[in-house]
């Protein structure tokens, strides 16, 4: 389903000034994953051990982080995910692109060609002979759920010469539309590379589109996929295949229509929402049939207890083969909480001992908060419709309230643009049913602008301060003021459904696209958007917590407060928006979070007691 996406993008290499409206997609100019930890992250970076690395060297990319591991490679520039490919060997992959490690596009990305991102590893131990056998083996993948390299595009492997200080080439492939991942593995034998402090790097080289008129529509492009990169002695030619069974593909949504979804609406409709079962994405890499036992785990955050937990038992998977399996699910989201909730699933693959362990488990975080949701929070494009004619073009998305509620704003996820081109006007609309498709306009606010949010997925929110009274079918989105690209962020992994659609001469028209337009209307009662400056920083004591930086849990330390009452822990955004609530308890599970700067406010009896900020990794 998601080859498709390869066929739009084709849109990108026509001069679309003056070709029809239509749809499009297009790649990205800024990544908010990265943009929202790049600071941090440099900054752990510049404390990590210099020390040089030993035999073997492993890394399949599936750990937590969006920069690859500090304690194996010495840049940051590539993005570590597990949504660009569909194909991936193992979980987890590092996409190189034309988005530098600030989440922005280069500066010096051009038409012509020109070096993008690096993947380099720290010195490495190589005091071996050629008898030895050392090689380098990885799987790459040209392209994935996004942009294609074209023909003079290439991905370059490079090795260092300790002695001489110098770098040599000594791989190169070109753009492929080829959307498989294809092992490479080549040997180190000159003594100039068998030496301590040998490093070796990838390097991608790519050119955005020459001929597109709309800067708003230059985006990221050339995109490859690496994974499982392995460097060890005693190896050979063949050696290109590893006893290791690993989930694949990532966790979504046990929801069937939703990815996140207000508590209430989905109490009033869990019977026909909750899915069924639980489904995972796993890989036999090795030549030999293994067995494994599937595991399952539903734990309730704000209660900080176990949900629901069950085997799904053992079972022979077969040498090379890729397992679609659906867990029969026979629980259903409860909790005691009223106004929201979150729930953590975990899959994980009970394997042989001698594999690698950090590809065997998945997490998702099912969120029930204030907002409807069918995208991931990831974006790998850019959505909008261009072109002549498509002036007062209107693109709404189809969403259903369960009981009578009222829309209080709508959050957007604008991309950057080149030379910020899509920072225009735009009316944000709210639509009745009729039929199946957009009816009445039952709110329009006129002329407001493309903000690019700072939150921790880049949405923006455009408040509707008397709110929106709906109940079953409405519709959310947007009318052009202009034939220029709006380039909204478009999650590719989430379909859409027949829920999307776009005006165009008169007429809707059922979206073609395969993913989703990242926009959420927000419901329930009026936002309460803090200050935190003005709110916590005034006449409030300082609290102190470990550690910080902070992974999956901080420890609180109340000092001389006299905790007693209704208390509670309250972790905020830098935009002023609750994100988690939970009673106070001296240990805290922060792993719902994503990466980013929060501040914490400790409430007792409903008002603000303590604070501090907290900086969260993976």
């Amino acid at each position: 389903m998601f080859k498709r996406i390869l066929l739009y993008i084709v849109f990108l290499n026509v001069f679309l000034a003056v070709t029809p409206a239509q749809e499009v997609i297009t790649g990205l100019q800024s990544n908010y994953s990265i943009t929202s930890n790049g600071k941090m992250i440099m900054e752990m970076r510049a404390m990590s051990s210099t020390d040089t690395l030993s035999l073997p060297f492993f890394d399949d990319f599936s750990g937590h982080s969006v920069f690859p591991d500090n304690q194996k490679w010495t840049d940051n520039y590539v993005f570590i995910n597990n949504t660009y490919s569909d194909k991936q060997i193992t979980a987890g992959i590092a996409t190189f692109d034309a988005i530098d490690n600030s989440g922005k596009m280069y500066s010096t990305a051009n038409s012509i060609g020109f070096e993008a991102d690096h993947l380099t590893s720290k010195p490495i131990n190589l005091n071996y002979s050629a008898s030895d056998n050392v090689w380098l083996s990885f799987f790459y993948q040209a392209g994935g759920l996004s942009d294609a390299p074209e023909a003079n595009d290439s991905l370059t492997l490079q090795f260092l010469a300790p002695i001489e200080n110098k770098w040599y080439s000594v791989w190169r492939t070109g753009g492929s539309l080829d959307q498989r991942f294809k092992p490479a593995i080549i040997r180190i034998a000159n003594d100039r590379f068998l030496q301590k402090g040998f490093q070796f790097r990838f390097i991608n080289y790519a050119s955005i589109s020459p001929n597109l008129s709309d800067p708003s529509m230059i985006g990221n492009c050339d995109i490859w996929n690496i994974d499982y990169v392995l460097l060890n002695s005693n190896r050979n030619d063949a050696d290109t295949v590893f006893a290791d069974v690993a989930m694949t593909l990532p966790l979504r949504s046990l929801l069937k229509s939703h990815e996140a979804m207000p508590w209430k609406q989905f109490r009033e409709v869990y019977l026909q929402e909750m899915g069924s079962s639980i489904p995972i994405h796993y890989r036999n890499n090795d030549l030999n049939t293994r067995n494994v036992t599937r595991n399952f785990e539903i734990w309730d955050v704000y209660r900080n207890a176990e949900a629901y937990s069950f085997s799904a038992g053992a079972t022979n998977i077969g040498p090379l083969t890729s397992v679609d399996y659906n867990a029969n699910l026979v629980y259903t989201y409860n909790t005691s909480n009223t106004d929201s909730a979150l729930f953590r699933i975990t899959a994980s693959l009970k394997t042989d001992n001698f594999d690698p362990k950090g590809n065997d488990t998945l997490v998702y975080y099912q969120v029930f908060q204030n907002y409807f949701a069918y995208d991931d929070g990831s974006s790998e494009g850019g959505y909008g419709v261009n072109g002549l004619g498509s002036r007062n073009a209107m693109v709404a998305y189809r969403y259903f309230s369960y009981v009578e509620d009222t829309i209080r704003a709508v959050r957007i996820c604008f991309n950057d643009s080149f030379q910020e081109a899509n920072k225009r006007e735009f009316d944000l609309v709210i639509w009745d049913n009729n039929n199946g498709v957009p009816g009445n306009i039952i709110y329009t606010r006129e002329q407001v602008m493309v903000e690019q949010g700072t939150g921790i997925n880049g949405f923006y929110n455009y408040t509707i301060p008397d709110g929106v009274v709906v109940n079953g079918t409405f519709y959310v989105g947007w009318r052009q003021r202009s034939e220029s690209f709006l380039n909204v962020g478009y999650d590719v992994n989430t379909p859409q459904a027949g829920k999307q659609f776009y005006w165009l001469n008169g007429e809707w028209n059922q979206s073609q696209m395969p993913g989703s337009i990242m926009i959420r209307p927000v419901v329930g009662a009026p936002l309460k958007i803090t200050s935190v400056k003005e709110n916590y920083y005034k006449n409030k004591n300082l609290m102190s917590f470990w550690p910080n930086p902070a992974t999956d849990y901080i420890i609180i330390n109340p000092g001389e407060l006299q905790m007693h009452g209704s208390l509670y822990i309250t972790f905020i955004d830098l935009n002023g928006q609750e994100l988690l609530k939970v009673p106070y308890t001296d240990r805290v599970d922060i792993s719902s979070l994503h990466d980013g700067i929060y501040f914490l406010v400790i409430s007792m009896n409903g008002q603000p007691v303590g604070y501090n900020r907290l900086i969260k990794i993976r």
